[in-house]
């Protein structure tokens, strides 16, 4: 016999064999793909919630040192080998360090919220996530564009359309952004980080366009302080908390002798 043929024969069997594999392998590919479709905004979600997690362990960490370190320059202070310079400064690294302690905190816990709704709706099925976040995307488009296209609001409103103005210079950046995150090409590689950065910059230009349309339409959330206001404010609890450490530091001191004082006699 031929030896092609009889080599043939012997290994007539791998020809099925592979094209059964590569069939397997691109079936499964093709489910992998639906399923992280569908997952896109859990995966998403676990995401933030590890870089959540992370960002509060390192805002407590920096929280700790510079209370730690407070301590020291008071001790200091107490010691006479510090000025009230430093223990202010010291104290005010402590209430930053404090506060963003709380708002990573609070992050975490907001993370956190999102993974259970994402868990929730991948549970109950419907729409996949990135069609909810092209809808929502849509929905802005679709309301700015009144403001370029309906006369009546061109003429009201030219604000909206007027990019030297804060609120609106912030919206068309937002509107940028949104734009070249969103994918536009179908089937395309869309990871869970890629969804996140959707998924953020369609908040954020949300966000920046209700705040762009108060704006302009002169209106204010209730409640909502203006920015006068806000500044007064803060500067005033900035000065009250002045007051009140240094007139912590008066009390303490009357406790302490000073150099010039004359030593009193033992009775």
């Amino acid at each position: 016999m031929d030896p092609f043929w009889a080599m043939a024969a012997e290994v007539w069997w791998v020809t099925p064999v592979v094209m059964g594999g590569a069939a397997a392998g691109f079936i499964a590919k093709r489910r992998r793909d639906m399923v992280s479709g569908k997952r896109l905004g859990y995966e998403a979600a676990r995401l933030d919630l590890r870089q959540a997690q992370h960002e509060a362990k390192v805002a407590a960490d920096n929280a700790r040192i510079a209370r730690a370190e407070a301590t020291r320059v008071n001790a200091e202070r107490a010691a006479g080998r510090a000025d009230s310079g430093a223990v202010s400064a010291a104290r005010r690294t402590l209430r930053e360090a404090q506060l963003a302690s709380k708002a990573a905190a609070a992050h975490m816990r907001a993370a956190r919220a999102r993974l259970t709704a994402e868990r929730t709706a991948l549970t109950t099925g419907g729409v996949v996530p990135l069609d909810r976040l092209r809808t929502r995307h849509d929905v802005v488009l679709a309301r700015w564009m009144e403001y370029e296209t309906d006369p009546a609001k061109v003429l009201a409103f030219p604000a909206m359309s007027d990019a030297t103005v804060p609120a609106t210079a912030a919206f068309l950046a937002a509107l940028q952004d949104a734009r070249e995150r969103r994918p536009h090409a179908e089937g395309a590689r869309f990871t869970a980080s890629d969804y996140a950065a959707y998924r953020d910059a369609v908040e954020r230009l949300e966000r920046t366009f209700d705040t762009a349309e108060r704006s302009v339409r002169g209106e204010t959330r209730q409640g909502e302080l203006p920015e006068s206001l806000r500044d007064a404010a803060r500067t005033l609890v900035e000065r009250t908390t002045d007051v009140i450490n240094r007139t912590s530091d008066v009390i303490g001191s009357w406790g302490r002798p000073h150099d010039d004082d004359p030593p009193r006699e033992r009775r």
